[in-house]
């Protein structure tokens, strides 16, 4: 690789650290590890092949294109928090992971026939995570952190809701939502 390839490279894997709040090489190969893939599983379950998964990794691309893969990476990624932390076993884990593939990243608070429940309403979880995937779309959990940071002072609840809905867990976002609908 040449000069002007590595820093184009060295420019993607900045690019995207502040779009995902890492290099998706790093992100990926995490993912790998902690959902027991291997790079062609996890191509398919994000709706990618498997030499732009590989553009990607390498830093080749800087940009995930289809903001429905940028949703399956987020929800991978809750998932893998979840069987690391128990909550979620291998099995059920493979089984969301179909679920994941099959989704097609539209929005659960305007396509409600998809995602409805019993009442017909988007379920608590859905519309948390929606919130999630949108803020997390627009920046990374640092850069929220920071900016719940520089509004605690003068407007704590909403430093509050970025805190919860931007970087934290969906547990913790779900009960957050569940207390503030009342």
């Amino acid at each position: 690789m040449d000069a002007a390839q590595q820093e184009a490279t060295a420019r993607a894997r900045e690019l995207q650290r502040n779009w995902y709040g890492e290099p998706l090489g790093a992100l990926f190969r995490k993912l790998i590890d902690d959902l027991g893939l291997n790079q062609a599983r996890l191509a398919g379950v994000l709706g990618l092949s498997a030499p732009m998964l590989s553009q990607l990794m390498s830093g080749q691309r800087a940009k995930i294109g289809n903001p429905a893969v940028v949703q399956r990476v987020q929800l991978l990624q809750e998932l893998a928090a979840q069987v690391a932390d128990g909550s979620v076993s291998a099995a059920e884990a493979t089984e969301r992971m179909d679920e994941i593939k099959r989704s097609q990243g539209g929005s659960v608070l305007s396509n409600t026939t998809q995602t409805a429940g019993s009442s017909g309403a988007p379920t608590v979880k859905r519309v948390v995570r929606e919130i999630q995937s949108l803020l997390r779309s627009v920046a990374a959990a640092g850069d929220i952190i920071d900016a719940a940071d520089s509004l605690a002072p003068t407007h704590p609840e909403l430093a509050e809701f970025l805190r919860v809905y931007g970087a934290g867990r969906t547990s913790d976002a779900v009960a957050h939502y569940q207390v503030h609908q009342s």
